[in-house]
Protein backbone atom coordinates (compact mmCIF):
# COMPACT_ATOMS: atom_id res chain seq x y z
CA UNK A 1 0.00 0.00 0.00
CA UNK A 2 1.31 3.76 -0.98
CA UNK A 3 1.71 6.07 1.17
CA UNK A 4 -1.10 7.87 -0.38
CA UNK A 5 -3.35 4.87 0.89
CA UNK A 6 -2.64 4.49 4.43
CA UNK A 7 -4.75 5.85 6.57
CA UNK A 8 -3.51 8.64 8.55
CA UNK A 9 -4.87 10.92 11.17
CA UNK A 10 -4.22 14.82 12.39
CA UNK A 11 -5.15 16.72 15.02
CA UNK A 12 -5.20 20.77 13.96
CA UNK A 13 -5.61 23.79 15.73
CA UNK A 14 -6.55 26.70 14.25
CA UNK A 15 -6.07 30.10 15.08
CA UNK A 16 -7.37 34.09 13.89
CA UNK A 17 -10.76 34.70 13.34
CA UNK A 18 -12.14 31.56 12.83
CA UNK A 19 -15.12 31.57 15.35
CA UNK A 20 -18.40 33.09 13.83
CA UNK A 21 -17.16 33.14 10.38
CA UNK A 22 -19.06 29.68 9.35
CA UNK A 23 -15.68 28.18 9.55
CA UNK A 24 -16.92 24.18 11.36
CA UNK A 25 -19.48 24.14 8.40
CA UNK A 26 -17.48 24.70 5.56
CA UNK A 27 -14.24 22.57 7.34
CA UNK A 28 -17.10 19.93 7.65
CA UNK A 29 -17.86 20.36 3.97
CA UNK A 30 -14.35 20.16 2.73
CA UNK A 31 -13.79 17.21 4.76
CA UNK A 32 -17.10 15.45 3.43
CA UNK A 33 -15.78 16.03 -0.24
CA UNK A 34 -12.43 14.49 0.14
CA UNK A 35 -14.28 11.36 1.81
CA UNK A 36 -12.57 12.12 5.88
CA UNK A 37 -13.96 10.94 9.10
CA UNK A 38 -13.54 12.97 12.22
CA UNK A 39 -14.83 16.15 13.43
CA UNK A 40 -14.33 19.87 13.96
CA UNK A 41 -15.19 22.02 17.07
CA UNK A 42 -14.86 25.63 18.95
CA UNK A 43 -12.73 26.12 21.55
CA UNK A 44 -12.99 28.66 24.19
CA UNK A 45 -10.16 30.25 23.20
CA UNK A 46 -11.32 31.51 19.86
CA UNK A 47 -9.71 28.89 18.32
CA UNK A 48 -11.01 26.05 16.41
CA UNK A 49 -10.09 22.53 16.76
CA UNK A 50 -10.47 19.64 14.41
CA UNK A 51 -8.87 15.70 13.55
CA UNK A 52 -8.93 14.38 10.42
CA UNK A 53 -8.96 10.96 9.58
CA UNK A 54 -8.23 9.66 5.79
CA UNK A 55 -5.29 8.90 3.37
CA UNK A 56 -2.49 11.13 4.24
CA UNK A 57 -2.91 13.22 0.64
CA UNK A 58 -6.54 14.42 1.42
CA UNK A 59 -5.98 14.99 5.17
CA UNK A 60 -3.06 16.97 3.92
CA UNK A 61 -5.57 18.61 1.51
CA UNK A 62 -7.76 19.72 4.22
CA UNK A 63 -5.12 21.19 6.18
CA UNK A 64 -4.14 22.69 3.31
CA UNK A 65 -7.53 24.17 3.38
CA UNK A 66 -7.90 25.17 6.18
CA UNK A 67 -4.59 27.46 6.10
CA UNK A 68 -7.18 30.02 4.35
CA UNK A 69 -10.62 29.30 5.65
CA UNK A 70 -14.04 30.22 4.17
CA UNK A 71 -14.28 33.91 2.80
CA UNK A 72 -15.20 35.71 6.43
CA UNK A 73 -12.11 33.85 8.06
CA UNK A 74 -8.82 35.49 8.83
CA UNK A 75 -6.61 32.46 10.24
CA UNK A 76 -3.16 33.76 11.55
CA UNK A 77 -1.81 29.83 12.67
CA UNK A 78 -2.63 26.29 11.81
CA UNK A 79 -0.94 23.77 14.05
CA UNK A 80 -0.63 20.26 13.35
CA UNK A 81 0.06 17.26 14.95
CA UNK A 82 0.22 13.93 13.45
CA UNK A 83 -1.70 10.91 15.00
CA UNK A 84 -1.94 7.17 15.71
CA UNK A 85 -5.28 6.96 13.51
CA UNK A 86 -8.15 6.02 15.88
CA UNK A 87 -10.55 3.56 15.00
CA UNK A 88 -13.00 4.86 17.29
CA UNK A 89 -13.44 8.10 14.96
CA UNK A 90 -16.73 9.11 13.53
CA UNK A 91 -17.52 7.18 10.45
CA UNK A 92 -18.37 10.76 8.91
CA UNK A 93 -17.04 14.28 9.64
CA UNK A 94 -19.15 16.02 12.46
CA UNK A 95 -19.53 19.68 14.07
CA UNK A 96 -19.13 18.82 17.48
CA UNK A 97 -21.28 21.68 19.84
Amino acid sequence: MSQEQEVAQALAVVDGRVQGVYYRASTQEQARALGLRGWVRNLPDGRVELRAQGTRDRVEALIAWCRKGPPSARVTSVDVDWETPDPAMPASFVVLR
